[in-house]
Formats: structure tokens, C-alpha cells, sequence
């Protein structure tokens, strides 16, 4: 009995173990009993400046993912970058605020503003056209949908979308964004929505920039539910979205310290204030200098998992190729 019950036991551990192997990381919601972290640098294709300083802190295996914006000053270069290191995760930074659209804007005209024929400057102005039901939600996924065809069409292979400004972080953006990368073959999405303990460790955070993430969290139950109607992948949260401008590497080592079992994305901002930057409409200057130095302090956390959004995806491509 006793040699029997040895070898069942051994039997079952080895069966256990290959089954959590097989489902610990599946798709959808993913989590793990392990700290796994996506290090995502924002607006890829911004300047030169922030190209350049995607690929170095990539190459210096500190940054693990990017999400680039179909119609920026530097994009082109950006592409030929990506296609360049082929382990960098590349996202479609998909712009409604801000920024200029792929489309034509007689094909989106709730979408644009009718004196530039660019997205409206300010989230403010965008959100109040959206919750009046001024927007029309066709038109946010086929702008999105174009967006992510033009980097497909260079031949990029999609890990995930997000947008700019976490403009998917409301119901009405969300769904139409969702269908467009779905369609698109993309199966993974930035969870916008920073929990309570990474707010709390990053002590360097505005009060009302806190407050206002605070406030926006009364989404995430409606992100969840549209995520899960949809079918794609995300993490278990967005860490440093409160601290978005001031990020240095007392607040990098905070928040890694802190971080719990679970993937997590880190969003960040680096880049080289230049000339470049000079000539872009942008809030965040100085700090892009700030962040770039401090994404090295990643490398005292050698326990934690870097990956990319290729990691959540259920399917062995990225995305398709168009």
C-alpha cells in the first residue's frame, strides 16, 4: 500500500503539474502565480528622440514592449526600427485625441475637428462630444481599424492595442476599439485601470492626478464584462498611469518592490528632450530624459518576469500580417 500510494502520488504531481503548465497562462484574463511584468514605453513614432530611446532601453533588456501611432511625426522610422528588433512587442497606439487621422475626415466627421481636419486637442473635448452621443461608434472602429491596417500593411506584427490617453477606458471607445483589433487579428488589450497599491506606491503622484485615477476606476467592472463579451486578453492592471510625468527610479524600484503575483504593465514614457520634441504639442518634456534613466532600475528586480503582449496572445502569431 504504502509503495502504491508512492506511486500514485507521483503520478498525480507530475498530471497537476502539467496541467497548471498548460492553463496558468491562458488567454483572456491572464494571471499567474508569479510577478510578470510588461515594460511598455508609449507613443513610438512620436520624434526621433523617443525612437531612439525605445530601442536602446529594448536592447538593453529593460523594456519589453511599444506602442506605436500610425500618423506621427517619426513613424516611418519607427516601423523601420520595429522591423529591425523583431523581440520588441509592437502595439497599434490607436489616436482619437491629439493627433491626425488615417482616414479621410469626410469618412469620420464626428471624429474630427471641421476646421483642422485633426482629432479635437483635449480628452475633455473629445469625452464631451462622446457622452452626448455626438460620436458615432462606426467611426471609431473603422479609424481604428485603419490605424492598425497601415502598421499591418508595413508588416508589423500586432501584439495588442491601447490608446492614446486611455481613451479606452470608457464603454463607448472600448467596444468599437476591441471589434477593430479583433478583426484584425489581434487578441490583446492594455487594462487601463491602476489598482489602489500601485497608486499608493508612487509617492511622487499628484493628489489630483491620483484622485482622478481613483475616480476612473468606476469603469474597470464594465471594462471586464465588454473584454469578456469580446474575447480578448489583457493583464491584471496598468502600474504608474497615476504617475505619468514624474516617474524617476525611486518610483520604479517602489512600485516593483510592491508588485504582487500576477502580470502587471508598466507604462512609460521615455524619450530624449531634443529639438523634436521642441516642435510636438506635449506635457511631458523634462521628464521623458527622467524616465529613460530611471527604466534601468528594472534590472535590480531579476525575479520579476519580463514579457511582452505576444505572451497573452492564444494564438501563435502575433497578428496577421495584411
Amino acid at each position: 500500500m504504502v509503495g502504491d500510494h508512492a506511486v500514485y502520488s507521483h503520478d498525480t504531481s507530475a498530471l497537476l503539474h502539467r496541467v497548471e503548465s498548460q492553463y496558468r497562462c491562458a488567454p483572456r484574463w491572464y494571471t499567474c502565480p508569479v510577478s510578470r511584468l510588461i515594460v511598455n514605453a508609449d507613443d513610438f513614432g512620436l520624434t526621433s528622440g523617443v525612437n531612439r530611446a525605445i530601442v536602446e532601453l529594448h536592447q538593453a533588456g529593460v523594456l519589453t514592449s511599444t506602442t506605436l501611432m500610425a500618423r506621427a511625426a517619426a513613424t516611418e522610422p519607427a516601423i523601420a526600427l520595429a522591423l529591425q528588433n523583431p523581440s520588441l512587442g509592437v502595439g497599434c497606439h490607436i489616436v482619437l485625441v491629439d493627433g491626425e487621422p488615417v482616414l479621410p475626415p469626410r469618412k469620420i466627421p464626428t471624429l474630427i475637428d471641421s476646421r483642422t481636419g485633426c482629432f479635437p486637442p483635449k480628452l475633455t473635448t473629445f469625452l464631451s462630444r462622446l457622452f452626448t452621443g455626438r460620436i458615432r461608434s462606426a467611426e471609431i472602429e473603422a479609424e481604428a481599424a485603419a490605424q492598425v491596417a497601415l502598421l499591418q500593411h508595413r508588416g508589423l506584427r500586432l501584439t495588442h492595442v491601447d490608446t492614446h490617453k486611455h481613451a479606452h477606458m470608457f464603454p463607448a471607445v472600448l467596444r468599437p476599439v476591441l471589434r477593430a483589433a479583433a478583426k484584425a487579428g489581434i487578441h490583446a488589450v492594455r487594462n487601463p485601470f491602476e489598482p489602489e497599491w500601485a497608486v499608493r506606491a508612487s509617492p511622487r503622484a499628484s493628489i489630483v492626478r491620483s484622485a482622478e485615477v481613483f475616480a476612473l476606476r468606476r469603469f474597470g467592472p464594465y471594462f471586464r464584462r465588454i473584454l469578456s463579451e469580446e474575447g480578448l486578453s489583457t493583464t491584471d492592471g496598468t502600474i504608474a498611469v497615476a504617475a505619468t510625468g514624474v516617474v524617476n527610479a525611486d518610483t520604479v524600484r517602489s512600485l516593483l518592490q510592491q508588485l504582487p503575483s500576477g502580470t502587471w504593465e508598466l507604462v512609460t514614457h521615455p524619450g530624449y528632450n531634443d529639438a523634436d520634441l521642441d516642435k510636438i504639442q506635449t506635457r511631458l518634456r523634462e521628464s521623458r530624459d527622467i524616465e529613460r534613466n530611471a527604466l534601468h532600475a528594472i534590472r535590480e528586480f531579476p525575479a520579476v518576469d519580463l514579457i511582452s503582449f505576444a505572451a497573452l496572445n492564444p494564438s501563435p502569431e502575433e497578428s496577421k500580417v495584411v
